[in-house]
């Protein structure tokens, strides 16, 4: 097990590419219940489910069939609200297209509520 952030992205990843509707990860963490809301928000996953149980529970989620890529940063960029667009650049493929996850005192948002926020963060992934 290496880093759960880029696990999870990976192996949602290739849950899409494979036609899956429904996907399981395990272990489960807030800080992946904080990206699957924003996720979510932007209708990039239908819904999520946390089961819970003795061996450390794990997450049901329903893919919508929206993501046609998505990975993690690494490593983990501060970015300032001045440097977003150049974030921007580099990891989404146009402008409006996509969304960056950052985790900022404000909780885990995406950019475009960052910049409405005024706040910075550090980078943690992309979807589009």
């Amino acid at each position: 097990m290496g880093d759960l952030i880029s696990d999870f992205f990976s192996h949602l990843y290739n849950c899409q590419v494979a036609g899956k509707r429904e996907v399981i990860v395990r272990p489960w963490s807030k800080l992946l219940e904080g990206v699957l809301d924003t996720m979510k928000r932007y209708g990039y996953i239908k819904n999520y489910e946390v089961v819970k149980n003795i061996r450390g529970g794990f997450i049901r989620i329903e893919l919508s069939g929206r993501i046609n890529k998505c990975g993690a940063i690494r490593p983990r960029f501060p970015v300032k609200l001045e440097e977003m667009e150049k974030w921007e650049k580099r990891y989404l493929p146009a402008k409006d297209f996509g969304i960056l996850i950052l985790s900022t005192p404000k909780g885990i948002i995406s950019h475009l509520e960052a910049k409405k926020k005024h706040t910075g963060g550090i980078l943690l992934g992309y979807v589009y």
